[in-house]
This record gives C-alpha cells, sequence and structure tokens, in this order.
C-alpha cells in the first residue's frame, strides 16, 4: 500500500480508504473482519459520518478501530441533524450545532480527537464565517486535528479553500463522473487542498455489476465505458483500472471505497493501481466529460 499527504498536513492517507457507510448493509461480526482485513492490508484512512444509521455507524467503526487508534485517520462527517422524530434531518451548519456535534461523535467513535472533521454538504448562502469559526476553535481545543468539506459544488468549494484552512475536499469522481476535471482538481492542486475521492466505482458499474443510468449518462453511456475497460489490454480488474484512473491524478490523496464483502476488498487490493500516462489518455479521450451544470 502507498501512502500520500492530505494536503501539508501531518496526515499520510493510504491510496485506498475505507467507507464505513457500507457497513450499514453487514453483520457486526462482518464489519470487523472487514475492517481488519483492511487493516491488515494497509488501509489506514477510515471514513464515516454521524448521519450515518442515526450515528450508529460512528459507534461500530469507533469499537473495532479503537485498538488500533493511535495507527489510523478518523475522518467523520458534521452538518446533518437528524429531527427529534427521526423521520429525517435538516441541514444545520451553525456554530453552536458543529460545538455540540462533535462532542456527541468523539462519544460515539470512542476516542478524544477526531483526525479529519469534514462539513457533511453546504450551499454558498450558508453562515460560512460561522462555520469556519467552528472548525478553528475545534483545531485549537485539540478535538480534531484538521478539517475539510464534502462537496461537489464548485462555487462553495472555493470559498472555503479561499477563506479557510480546509485539508481536503470530499468529491465524487470516476470514470462516469469526471466533473471535477474540468476545473476543481486543478484549482485544489494550486490551493495545496487534497480530494478525497468518493463513488469511484460509480454504484459498482465500474467493477462488474451490469450498466444502468448514472447521473447524466445513460444506460447505453455506461455500457460504452465498461467496454472500453474490458477493451485495455491490461493484466489488472476493471477495478483496479478504474481507482487507478483516479490515483493517476497526484490531488487525489485517496480513493475511498465503500467495501461490503472480502471479495471486494480483496479485488481493490490485489493489484496495482498504478497507470501508465498512454493508458490514463486511453481513457480521458475516450470517456464523456461532463461538466458541473449548477453551483458554479
Amino acid at each position: 500500500m502507498n501512502y500520500r499527504p492530505i494536503s501539508s498536513s501531518a496526515l499520510r492517507s493510504s491510496e485506498i480508504g475505507f467507507g464505513c457507510m457500507s457497513l450499514l448493509k453487514t453483520t457486526t461480526s462482518e464489519a470487523e473482519e472487514l475492517i481488519k482485513s483492511a487493516i491488515d492490508s494497509g488501509i489506514n484512512y477510515f471514513d464515516t459520518a454521524d448521519l450515518y444509521d442515526k450515528g450508529e455507524n460512528e459507534k461500530l467503526a469507533g469499537r473495532i478501530l479503537k485498538p488500533v487508534r493511535k495507527n489510523i485517520i478518523l475522518a467523520t462527517k458534521v452538518g446533518n441533524q437528524w429531527k427529534e422524530d427521526g423521520t429525517g434531518w435538516t441541514w444545520n451548519p451553525t456554530k453552536k450545532y458543529i460545538l455540540k456535534a462533535v462532542d456527541d461523535s468523539l462519544s460515539r467513535l470512542q476516542t478524544d480527537y477526531i483526525d479529519l472533521y469534514q462539513l457533511h454538504g453546504g450551499a454558498i448562502d450558508d453562515p460560512i464565517d460561522e462555520t469556519i469559526e467552528a472548525f478553528e476553535r475545534l483545531v485549537e481545543t485539540g478535538k480534531i486535528r484538521y478539517y475539510g468539506i464534502s462537496s461537489i459544488r464548485p462555487n462553495v468549494i472555493r470559498e472555503y479553500a479561499r477563506h479557510s484552512a480546509i485539508a481536503s475536499v470530499m468529491m465524487q469522481y470516476s470514470l462516469l463522473d469526471r466533473r471535477p476535471e474540468e476545473e476543481m482538481l486543478a484549482f485544489l492542486k494550486s490551493s495545496n487542498i487534497s480530494v478525497m475521492a468518493r463513488g469511484v466505482l460509480a454504484q459498482g458499474c465500474l467493477a462488474g455489476k451490469e450498466a444502468k443510468d448514472y447521473f447524466e449518462l445513460s444506460k447505453d453511456e455506461v455500457k460504452n465505458v465498461q467496454e472500453k475497460l474490458n477493451g485495455m489490454q491490461l493484466s489488472r480488474s476493471n477495478t483496479a483500472k478504474a481507482i487507478g484512473y483516479v490515483l493517476h491524478n497526484q490531488v487525489v490523496a485517496s480513493a475511498v471505497i465503500g467495501f461490503r464483502t472480502l471479495k471486494q476488498l480483496k479485488e481493490a487490493l490485489a493489484e496495482g493501481v498504478v497507470l501508465q500516462q498512454a493508458d490514463y489518455q486511453y481513457f480521458q479521450q475516450n470517456t464523456p466529460l461532463l461538466k458541473y451544470l449548477q453551483h458554479r
């Protein structure tokens, strides 16, 4: 396993990260086996959120990871507040809420600090200065080491990049969603802010699942990309090719994948994920480049 720095922070993330949201569909014993296998394979980045399963995902991840806490990067997210009746959640990026929510996450995660605390969304009309103040306060008090945002909105990303000390932006990025390539990857690289890529396997469409409509792409367009993957004469799986494409750009610190089975984990880790420049260019020339249509 290779490791990459998250911006200029002291954190070095495994190139492949573990998205803990996937554990919602596993049993406790399966989750334990998956996480332990991931750690044995060199994965050190584990990402969850207080939103997932009303905090139960943080509890599960925290309990399993507690014995190795000092050896991993533990990341979680904040901003979505569950309603009291449990029927849904509201968006709450206020300073007051963040300062309270972090204590709840720390308790569930069974830790006294969070390595990377991320705003779980955001809009340009949020009280952004107030949100930044909350994160800065948490860094000062030692409850978090670094902070970032999870967003695909260019206008929001620019605002935080220019006015805060975010270390990372988690954004959707894959061969079926190359929107970050239009502008955001270059902007974040120039700002010395790392990308934590999610959706790398496009809901399994790049890892062997049947083609389907995917965001702005039709089923036939997805199938065409799958055929390009299949046609590449590389001695590795389509999963490895898809991961390698995303990691080719050095601004990406980690490809965060939601593993649900040991088979999926082994497929992602069994082969090298480094793509030669010619192979990378082939994919760029033969897959659709979409653009962000909103929040520019």
